[in-house]
């Protein structure tokens, strides 16, 4: 069954048939069904007691062709080599969906930061920042917070690249405090990203937005900061879960109530009082108009989608539903927005952070939401256009769309030597 695929055989079914639709010719998949580079990195850190642990990194750049590899730095213990290279190839067809001058990249290290003291990450961040430094700069990778990274992990991340180099790498990553470089705005952009997608859906669709019932998976950064601006634009947000729970009220959860608890609680949701306890696993199957997975891949697989009927279903998360769902999805009348349009807000802040700390010169965070609006606006349109052209889903046509894209540019460039 494919919902026992790896995130990498995942993300090549899906590039296979895109790639079917465009009549793609063989040398050209080839070139796509692989990465660039891969590396993978061993290397000691010194922890709180005094003992040394080994750590494993990795680094995968997928494509370059349209501009630097972009991609973010995730903190996990189960990160493999196979799932970075198949956020990369992701990271790819973002850039090229919103059009921006990026090619896909992605990196990881295998650590469990929930048991690690602020020392310890610092420690491990930086000896990872030097182990991989020849790979990453503002012309050739440029990595981004991940799950288990954050503002902080990338400043340390900078400093040390800065000091290797003798000089300020201001644009050397993304995701940064703004103090430090970073763009204002930068920080709600993704779960900004999703709500822009979910009302351009719901445009599209001839559904209103007010009172309707929405769903989030995952209440980390995408996940809570979705629910904000989904609650912003009138939603009411009947069910949220995280790594320690899942809370229901169908009257509607107050979301900037639970921020504040969550940031008060170790970013954890349990314990919320103002809502009922409900088994996470549930949380993709309660009845709802807009349901965001924003947790981690292969959430929505053949065995479950049965169950999951929401009017719209924005993928907050990279991957999240499994290649034999989408059909089902389809069938029960889904409109499915994909992760490579849904989530790129983020990315498109960061392209937008990259300029900025090229330039030296800064915009204000209202300036940066309305920049990021008109992108997203205009990449739902363009994907939309492709799908009812070809008649194919949302996924389908943002995989064409980001596809074509990329060829047209080795096209143009032509092959070396």
């Amino acid at each position: 069954m494919t919902n026992n695929l790896s995130p990498w055989q995942a993300a090549l079914q899906q590039f296979q048939i895109a790639a079917d639709k465009l009549g793609l010719e063989k040398d050209l998949r080839a070139r796509y069904a692989t990465t660039k580079r891969e590396l993978t990195v061993h290397f000691p850190v010194r922890m709180d007691d005094g003992s040394l642990r080994v750590f494993t990194g990795y680094r995968v750049q997928h494509d370059t062709s349209r501009g630097p590899a972009k991609g973010g730095i995730r903190y996990a213990p189960d990160v493999t080599l196979d799932e970075v290279k198949a956020l990369a190839m992701w990271m790819t067809w973002k850039c090229a969906v919103v059009d921006i001058p990026f090619g896909g990249g992605k990196g990881g290290v295998i650590c469990d930061p929930t048991k690690m003291s602020l020392g310890e990450i610092e420690r491990l961040t930086r000896r990872y920042a030097s182990e991989i430094a020849d790979w990453v700069g503002a012309d050739g990778d440029i990595p981004a917070p991940d799950v288990g990274t954050n503002a902080q992990i990338m400043a340390w991340f900078v400093d040390t690249i800065s000091v290797h180099h003798g000089r300020l790498e201001r644009a050397l990553v993304t995701g940064k405090p703004v103090l430090t470089g970073g763009s204002r705005g930068r920080v709600d952009a993704t779960g900004r990203g999703v709500s822009i997608c979910v009302a351009q859906a719901a445009k599209f669709l001839g559904m209103d937005l007010n009172g309707a019932r929405a769903v989030v998976q995952g209440f980390g950064n995408v996940g809570s900061w979705s629910a904000h601006h989904l609650a912003k634009l009138g939603a009411k947000i009947i069910a949220v879960s995280d790594v320690s729970g899942a809370l229901v009220n169908r009257n509607g959860i107050d979301i900037h109530a639970l921020m504040e608890y969550a940031s008060k609680n170790k970013n954890r949701i349990e314990g919320f009082r103002e809502a009922d306890r409900l088994d996470k696993e549930e949380i993709l199957e309660v009845e709802c108009d807009v349901l965001v997975p924003a947790a981690v891949e292969n959430q929505i697989r053949a065995d479950n989608a049965p169950r999951i009927k929401p009017k719209i279903l924005a993928e907050g998360a990279n991957g999240p539903t499994a290649p034999d769902a989408d059909p089902i999805l389809q069938a029960n009348g889904v409109f499915l927005i994909p992760d490579v349009l849904a989530n790129t807000g983020g990315v498109t802040v960061s392209y937008f952070e990259w300029v900025q700390g090229l330039q030296g010169f800064y915009w204000t965070e209202a300036d940066v939401n309305a920049r990021l609006t008109d992108v997203m606006v205009n990449a739902f349109d363009v994907v939309s256009a492709t799908a009812q052209k070809h008649h194919v889903d949302m996924r389908v046509a943002a995989n064409m769309v980001a596809i074509d894209r990329v060829v047209q540019t080795h096209k143009l460039r032509g092959l070396y030597p």
